[in-house]
């Protein structure tokens, strides 16, 4: 470390500190699951539903596309270790069924989940009733946001143990999703590890949902490393790119994240604010001051980076550390930017201390005058600047 003048310890004494949040404290925590169980637009339940019911409709002979029919069917995890069930609908069950999943599609979630458990309930119900009941009322319990009974559900239909490996793998991708939600951390990792398990599936939605489980879970190292293997394979998603970061962060290998995000910078991948922020934030927290700095200047010429408080801190703290190393020209530079953006005068302040420092007068009476104008805690140190 640089060796500093006692005269400068006494002025870093007297300039104020800011200080910066982790990269990711507030900014980018852990991905929740890629899918959402609820029926919506595109979600892997209502998706489910669709293929569902173009297969009942070819099975009664009513299909009008037979192409969509076979689309339907088509297996969307060939690698499943799964043998599929025979079991079908009965002729007697199959119009209930229909009624069930008509209600869903009218979003009269309710009625859909009583009609679910009406046909579950019959003593004589296969498990292929019992399963398809139970899937639709997961569905319609999780679009009336009762996301425990909803996890219930999806429980009972993988039990039932009745559906086509299509239809059964969705269920159970959707329970782990589910019970992530539900904080039921443990459980949603087992659910999760059992589908990847089963269906030997490669897709790395399932894989950035299991290092979101790991990251809640504790388990930093773990997760960190799943992300950065994925990244590795899909090097342009940025999505994996922040969670690797994160999870990097989390397990405190500031290095590594950093290492990541400049990377990505260079190759100008990073096009949001908090984006830039996770950047500059990990290089001041590792004391790389001058690799924040280019990063800061084009974040905000960009106008990615709002002129706020926020901004103003990473000025002030950049100003500060340049100051330590003697760098007065940049520590000037950067309590000037920080100053008109900051919530208070006290950028201003520490401005005036470092013109004063410099022997530069009317600068340092400046300054003070404007810190005053603003406001700061300590006016009198102000004060003593413009005598």
């Amino acid at each position: 470390m640089k060796t500093v003048s006692p005269a400068q310890l006494l002025l870093m004494a007297a300039i104020s500190t800011a200080a910066i949040a982790p990269a990711f404290a507030q900014m980018n925590a852990p991905a929740p699951p890629p899918q959402k169980p609820q029926g919506a637009a595109n979600g892997a339940a209502n998706e489910s539903m669709r293929s569902q019911r173009e297969r009942r409709k070819a099975e009664l002979g009513q299909a009008k596309n037979e192409g969509k029919a076979q689309a339907a069917t088509a297996p969307l995890f060939p690698n499943a270790t799964r043998q599929e069930p025979d079991a079908k609908a009965s002729s007697k069950t199959l119009k209930a069924l229909q009624e069930v999943q008509e209600a869903y599609e009218k979003q009269d979630y309710a009625n859909a989940v009583a009609k679910a458990d009406a046909i579950a309930a019959k003593a004589d119900a296969n498990p292929y009733e019992k399963a398809f009941a139970y899937q639709l009322a997961g569905s319609a319990s999780a679009d009336l946001n009762n996301e425990a009974k909803a996890a219930e559900y999806f429980q009972k239909a993988l039990d039932s143990n009745g559906l086509d490996n299509n239809s059964h793998y969705q269920v159970m991708s959707n329970l782990a999703a589910v019970q992530f939600g539900l904080e039921q951390y443990d459980p949603a990792l087992k659910t999760l590890d059992r589908f990847l398990a089963e269906t030997k599936s490669t897709d790395p939605k399932y894989q950035t949902m299991r290092g979101s489980i790991l990251a809640s879970l504790g388990r930093n190292d773990e997760a960190a490393k799943l992300y950065k293997d994925l990244l590795a394979k899909n090097p342009n998603d940025k999505k994996i790119l922040m969670n690797a970061v994160a999870s990097l962060q989390q397990a405190d290998q500031y290095d590594q994240a950093n290492a990541l995000l400049g990377e990505a910078y260079k190759k100008g991948q990073l096009t949001e604010a908090r984006e830039y922020k996770a950047l500059y934030a990990g290089y001041l927290n590792s004391d790389k001051w001058k690799e924040a700095v280019p990063v800061i200047n084009d974040g905000a010429a960009k106008g990615l980076l709002p002129q706020d408080a926020d901004l103003a801190k990473a000025y002030m703290i950049v100003a500060q550390k340049a100051y330590a190393e003697d760098d007065t020209k940049t520590a000037v530079e950067m309590y000037a930017k920080a100053a008109p953006i900051a919530a208070d005068g006290e950028a201003y302040l520490n401005l005036a201390k470092v013109y004063s420092y410099q022997g530069k007068k009317a600068e340092a009476k400046d300054a003070a005058q404007k810190a005053l104008d603003k406001g700061i805690k300590k006016p009198d140190e102000a004060r003593t600047l413009l005598k």
